[in-house]
This record gives C-alpha cells, sequence and structure tokens, in this order.
C-alpha cells in the first residue's frame, strides 16, 4: 500500500480518534458551578475546545472573568481531569481498527494534540494501549499550540520525513490551519466537534465521514 508517497499519518485526538465532548464538558461544567458560574449545554463545548485547556476554560467562563478566575478554575479543570480521564470519554467506532490497519500497511503513526502532554499521554495509554504510536505529543511548555507548525516539523524530524509524505487528521479549523501551515496534506473528518463548512474554510483538502474511508482516501491519493 505504500509507495514513495505518503509514509505517515499524523492525527489529532479529541474528535477526531476521541469522543470527548461530554468529558470536558462534564467536567468543566462541574468546575463552573463550583465557582458560582452557570453550565454550559453540550453543544456550546462543540465550540469551546479544540485550542487548549486554558482556552477551553476563558470560553466557558466568558469575557468579563477575571485572570485570576481563570487560572483557578484551569488549575481545578486540570486536577478534575486527571483523577477522571477517561471516564465519561470513548473511542469513536473502528478507530482501532484503522489505526491497527495502518500500521500493518507500514505507516508510521504520530499523534498531535493540544490537550496538555500529560493527559494526552494518558488518554492514550487508557484507550489506544497497543497501537504503536512513534510520537505522541500534547500542549508541552514552551512550545507554540497547533496551528503553529513547530510541534509537526518536531515529529517529521523525528520520523525523517518531509511534509509531502505526511498526511494530518482532524476535526477543526485548527487542525486544518496546522496541516497546511506544514504543508501537509489536510484530511478533515465530519464526525468530529465543528462543521463541514469549516474544515473547508480551513484548507480540508479531502472530507471523510467515517475513519475506515481513510484507507480508500490513501489509496486514492497515491494512485493518482
Amino acid at each position: 500500500m505504500t509507495d514513495p508517497g505518503f509514509k505517515a499519518i499524523i492525527f489529532d485526538l479529541d474528535g477526531t480518534l476521541l469522543d470527548s465532548l461530554d468529558e470536558l464538558g462534564i467536567l468543566c461544567n462541574r468546575v463552573l458551578e463550583t465557582n458560582g458560574y452557570h453550565p454550559h449545554p453540550m453543544a456550546a463545548y462543540r465550540i469551546f475546545v479544540g485550542d487548549g485547556a486554558e482556552t477551553l476554560i476563558r470560553r466557558a467562563l466568558g469575557e468579563k472573568a477575571t485572570l485570576s478566575v481563570v487560572h483557578k478554575c484551569l488549575e481545578e479543570f486540570l486536577c478534575l481531569y486527571r483523577d477522571e480521564c477517561g471516564k465519561y470519554a470513548c473511542l469513536y467506532q473502528d478507530i482501532p481498527e484503522l489505526l491497527h490497519s495502518l500500521h500493518q500497511h507500514g505507516f508510521a503513526l504520530a499523534l498531535l494534540s493540544n490537550k496538555p502532554h500529560d493527559l494526552t499521554v494518558k488518554n492514550i495509554s487508557l484507550f489506544l494501549p497497543d497501537i504503536p504510536f512513534q510520537v505522541v505529543f500534547g500542549q508541552r511548555d514552551g512550545i507554540p499550540k497547533k496551528p503553529d507548525p513547530h510541534a509537526v516539523f518536531e515529529i517529521l524530524n523525528i520520523l525523517g520525513l518531509r511534509p509531502d509524505q505526511c498526511l494530518y487528521l482532524g476535526d477543526t479549523a485548527v487542525d486544518m490551519q496546522t496541516a497546511v501551515s506544514a504543508s501537509l496534506y489536510p484530511v478533515g473528518v465530519l464526525w468530529g466537534f465543528r462543521s463541514e463548512k469549516e474544515l473547508k474554510e480551513n484548507g480540508a483538502r479531502s472530507l471523510i465521514a467515517r475513519p475506515l474511508e481513510l484507507l480508500d482516501l490513501i489509496k486514492s491519493l497515491m494512485a493518482s
């Protein structure tokens, strides 16, 4: 299946591999209520998530929240998340099958999330412990978060690959912008947190409605 073309796929985590919307929303709402704020409906978290934990908290609190409140709520959210990680989340259907198939066909697998690095690693260990990802990066101190391409270039350097040898799979504008900024092939997923319109407007070159469609897409791209 592989040839001198694509050699690797970099995946986003939340909304791409992991259906974590309820988990993020439930835990964030708990923090909001503890601090005297009204909770949000789960649908609101489709817009709140995707840009890291601090941005999630800022969006959930609203523009009037002071910096001290943001930092307090962020610390509480991360503490709660570390205690209850995985309790309300699950993999999307066919994700393990997709990843195993890609690995069996010789593709390198990597993951890049704006979720804090320790929580990203914990999610992978909980939900995909037998998938041989060659690189797993969450948001790390001193490293710009997506859509900055810094971490993508770090991954490519580890894999020894060029940008044109790699696809990027994600579900938000940030993911598509990340792929475009790093000159990867951007693939938008329609089962995630954001709309087809957002994905197209931010650079998606292909869209897939189910995970296993990625296999046929890669075959088609390599044959063209």
